[in-house]
């Protein structure tokens, strides 16, 4: 009888957020590896891992709120005791049609903040991190200064900055800040990354079939969205998979000399809104 090769820790891929999107990407990226998933929700949490395991994927679940930073060290310190994190990728969010404008800030930016720092200090030579932004950071119209001050500002600092005070109760507006945040950080944070060996990019989805986004089409500004879905000629909202296909493209071999930047996945509504759309 042939012997088994000694067990050795498998590469580690750890996803945020238990919602459609993030189930998907943990379907794509965790065969064959450890699969730590992280939600703020225990019973989301719970399903999702064990429809997971069911599945046959290795995937423990952490129950993390990601505007604690204490809360995200040790999510990046557990995974990376498991073996070498090879794949971050951060969904975990709320929309601007279920949540205030302070939720908005504490879990979008700010959280979005600790994800990249926290793994930042276990990142090394092949780590690969996404963080899911959206194409509402495109329709944000912030000053160079004030984008400089987002992309750098000490997480401590970054909701007491003045781009941040000033969206008040604003829901969409702090969505959108919070949103071009994501990207400028991820620019910001490519620099870091690479003297390290990894990369960190994010990815813009347009409107893609969730529960978050059935949410935001049952909003008041919501048939608008689905009305510029067609007349920007894609006809249709994005899948979970798609998200998934391009997150898997961004932590893969194929995207080594990618870092630092933004890929947007919206059936070129952004495009259209820019190029084409009265104003």
């Amino acid at each position: 009888m042939a012997q088994r090769p000694s067990e050795e820790p498998r590469d580690v891929v750890v996803v945020t957020g238990a919602g459609g999107m993030g189930t998907a990407i943990a379907r794509r990226l965790g065969s064959g590896r450890t699969l730590f998933l992280a939600d703020a929700s225990r019973g989301q949490l719970d399903r999702t891992v064990a429809a997971l395991r069911a599945e046959g994927y290795a995937a423990h679940g952490v129950l993390t709120d990601i505007s604690d930073r204490a809360a995200v060290e040790k999510l990046a310190q557990t995974a990376a005791g498991e073996g070498k994190v090879v794949a971050v990728a951060h969904t975990a969010g709320v929309s601007a049609s279920i949540a205030s404008a302070r939720t908005i800030l504490e879990v979008d930016l700010l959280g979005t903040v600790h994800v990249i720092d926290a793994f930042e200090t276990v990142a090394g030579r092949g780590t690969a991190l996404v963080a899911v932004s959206s194409m509402a950071g495109h329709y944000a119209s912030l000053s160079p200064e004030e984008e400089a001050a987002l992309a750098t500002a000490p997480a401590e600092e970054l909701l007491s900055l003045p781009v941040v005070t000033a969206v008040g109760d604003d829901s969409l507006r702090a969505y959108m800040v919070a949103k071009r945040a994501n990207h400028v950080r991820v620019e910001a944070a490519a620099l870091a990354w690479n003297l390290r060996g990894a990369r960190i990019n994010t990815v813009s989805p347009g409107v893609v079939s969730t529960a978050m986004s059935k949410a935001e089409a049952e909003s008041p500004h919501g048939g608008h969205m689905l009305k510029m879905l067609d007349d920007c000629g894609a006809g249709r909202t994005g899948t979970p998979g798609e998200i998934a296909d391009a997150v898997a493209f961004l932590t893969g071999p194929q995207a080594q000399f990618i870092t630092g930047t933004d890929l947007l996945v919206d059936g070129g509504q952004a495009a259209w809104v820019r190029r084409h759309m009265r104003h």
